[in-house]
């Protein structure tokens, strides 16, 4: 039985390899640095907006655990995992590690485990260099940068929130990399979106004094070297708020003008759009665009909607798999049979009609004071037994 196991096992193990040799031994790192995309995050208006937008919609609204009713131990797992979620502060390290997972398509969170699960730490996404993974593909351990250690950390201790990954790689793949990266073909080289958007907002400054501020060519006809010489002087202290100084000699002041002809607007728009399109949110655009009608954003919203429930469903099943499962096993309990899912929002709470009360109350399930509390509670007014005989003798 032994060898027709392991016969069985070598059929179906698989062959194929994922990884040339130098990447087994050297390690993977990411495509752009996780330095690069946090830059860009912190120092980027609209990239900042694209991350808070999608991070904020997929968990924002927060979340709750279910689990299978008809488990006999359901209230207890529920408890367990709940009180865990709490202790660790899940929702917390949820918000935080989501705008990393939007942003850079990966989140590092370590298990903290002496001989149990007992809480969660992120680690800094900068912190980890390389990823060192066999022929196969299966992930031997996540070596982090000389400055944090140079340690290689256990696989089996971190939890790698790895966002559509691409052509077999180790990481993940964020909105911000399509930004980030360079494209080359027939032995050139386009640089980034990012850095053409960057490129525009730095000469923006230099295009504005030059040809918008006060600068101009003063012109005195008949004057003296040595007056010219004293009227350079007085308007190099000239102040920039645009002041001129009149002199009583005749004199043509020529204002430097751009050329009408040179139209870079197109050239602006095209790369702006580029980089909203990577953003894969309309946000900048309905702030942004004028005219932009109800009807456009709404199907902009919705687009962006379906970007938001992907991410959310996998955020979900790596909590589910990896924690939930996790706290009600080290509980003594069946993790399968429990079943615990993540349910993003507010647990839903039934209407309780005032038909439905008073059903309760015919059947004997709630006694007449309890009546009258809920009933008052939802505004009724209602007086006690001796106020209202009160209230008859008066009318008498």
């Amino acid at each position: 039985m032994k060898k027709i196991r392991e016969f069985y096992g070598r059929l179906r193990k698989g062959k194929g390899v994922l990884l040339p040799a130098w990447r087994e031994v050297y390690g993977e790192v990411p495509s752009v640095s996780f330095t690069d995309l946090i830059d860009a995050y912190l120092k980027d208006p609209s990239c900042k907006a694209f991350i808070d937008f999608l991070a904020d919609q997929a968990v924002g609204m927060g979340f709750y655990s279910v689990v299978n009713e008809e488990y006999v131990r359901s209230e207890e797992a529920k408890r367990v995992v709940d009180e865990f979620n709490e202790s660790v502060n899940l929702d917390g390290l949820l918000q935080i590690s989501t705008r990393e997972i939007v942003a850079c398509g990966n989140s590092f969170w370590e298990k903290i485990e002496p001989e149990r699960l007992e809480t969660l730490k992120i680690l800094p996404i900068t912190s980890v260099e390389k990823i060192i993974r066999t022929k196969t593909g299966e992930v031997q351990g996540y070596k982090q940068t000389a400055m944090y250690g140079g340690k290689v950390l256990d696989p089996e201790r971190i939890i790698h929130f790895c966002w559509n990954p691409v052509n077999g790689e180790p990481f993940g793949t964020g909105v911000l990399r399509v930004l980030l990266e360079r494209m080359s073909f027939d032995g050139e080289t386009r640089i980034s979106f990012l850095e053409m958007k960057a490129r525009i907002e730095n000469v923006m400054p230099d295009v504005f004094e030059k040809y918008v501020g006060p600068e101009a060519i003063y012109i005195f006809e008949g004057a003296s070297e040595e007056k010219v010489a004293e009227y350079q002087r007085l308007i190099k202290t000239m102040p920039k708020a645009g002041a001129r100084w009149v002199y009583n000699k005749p004199a043509d002041i020529k204002t430097v003008q751009i050329d009408p002809r040179m139209r870079f607007a197109y050239i602006v728009e095209h790369v702006l759009n580029q980089v909203y399109l990577g953003g894969q949110t309309p946000l900048p655009k309905l702030f942004t665009t004028p005219g932009f009608t109800e009807a456009s954003a709404r199907a902009a919203l919705e687009t962006a909607e379906r970007k938001v429930m992907s991410l959310q469903r996998f955020i979900k099943r790596i909590c589910e798999r990896d924690i939930f499962w996790s706290v009600i096993q080290q509980a003594g309990l069946d993790p399968r049979k429990a079943d615990c899912r993540l349910i993003w929002g507010a647990p839903e709470v039934p209407e309780l009609l005032v038909s439905d009360q008073l059903k309760a109350f015919e059947l004997s399930v709630i006694r007449r004071d309890e009546l009258r509390k809920m009933l008052v509670k939802q505004g009724w007014e209602l007086w006690e037994p001796e106020e209202v005989d009160a209230h008859a003798v008066e009318k008498k």
